[in-house]
């Protein structure tokens, strides 16, 4: 059942209001909808310079889901196909993700064509675009390729995606930021809410940034407009770059404890085998005896005698 709009939020005291856990929608996947937007976001990304915001058709899937998130925005212009994904945390597996939705996209537009026919289909050339605006430090410009996740690659990959980050902080990737307004000030705004979130709790930082900005005239038509949406998308969307910081970090615990352990067990192992060795070689026990001693079975020994 669709989701109304008025259930996309839960009040909490004095008015506040937080996100709804279920509702994964974004402050950037919301301004971006917006086709003059879009257009403007694209013209900056690709150095061109269309005026008319039809030129443009959004594709995006809604029912395009992976774990729960949705494509943030699809669309064609000119014979290519766009895929356009904010993350506010660094994600190495975006061209796999992508791979899934680029599929789901070209299977909706031959869904009446037959692939049988001896007729080549054709389809429009995909582009992939991670927009990043996470905490973590990174270049302005760098690239994520499926062929990284391949077991055991042996020579050129048989498939390929590469989805090209750039990072939309602020102060990186001015010539980006100059050639669309819109972008530069969801940079400024973003900031903004992590400035406040130091030294004060995340739902007063997200209203101080929006009142400061919509002050500065800082996407402010938007966020006056948009207000209650924007506050609430923008707690949950720091809750969820909070979430996934804590559980990479625990992670990250859990691999080096099981690595120090691992270690821990093949340094134990090999003493016991040098012990097993040793045994042998003074040829004064018994293979049952030394079995007992080292806890090794009857034809480890063996192999170690040979």
């Amino acid at each position: 059942m669709a989701m109304r709009p008025q259930d996309r939020y839960k009040s909490t005291t004095a008015g506040a209001v937080s996100a709804n856990r279920n509702y994964k929608d974004t402050v950037f996947r919301m301004l971006f909808s917006d086709k003059k937007n879009l257009l403007s976001l694209y013209n900056a990304v690709n150095s061109r310079d269309y005026t008319n915001p039809d030129d443009l058709e959004i594709v995006t899937l809604e029912n395009a889901i992976y774990m729960g998130m949705k494509n943030d925005l699809a669309f064609i212009i000119d014979t290519n196909l766009y895929l356009y994904e904010h993350q506010s945390t660094y994600n190495p597996n975006m061209p796999l993700r992508d791979l899934f939705y680029i599929s789901s996209e070209y299977q909706k537009m031959l869904d009446q064509k037959s692939l049988y026919s001896s007729s080549l289909q054709k389809i429009p050339t995909p582009n992939f675009i991670e927009f990043y605006n996470g905490s973590d430090p990174v270049c302005d410009v760098f690239e994520h390729r499926l062929s990284s996740a391949f077991e055991h690659l042996s020579g050129e990959p048989k498939l390929e995606l590469i989805v090209t980050v750039l990072n939309i902080n602020e102060g990186h990737n001015a010539l980006l930021m100059e050639h669309c307004k819109t972008l530069r000030e969801y940079a400024q705004y973003v900031a903004k809410v992590r400035k406040y979130t130091a030294d004060m709790s995340l739902n007063e930082a997200v209203e101080c940034a929006v009142d400061e900005c919509i002050k500065e005239n800082i996407l402010a038509d938007f966020l006056r407009k948009n207000r209650a949406e924007v506050i609430s998308m923008s707690i949950f969307e720091y809750d969820k770059e909070e979430e996934e910081k804590k559980l990479r970090k625990a992670e990250y615990e859990a691999g080096v404890e099981a690595g120090e352990k691992s270690g821990i067990q093949k340094g134990f192992k090999k003493g016991v085998l040098n012990t097993a060795r040793h045994l042998l070689e003074l040829n004064l026990l018994s293979l049952e005896n030394i079995s007992r001693a080292t806890g090794l079975s009857i034809d480890e020994l063996k192999e170690l005698q040979q």
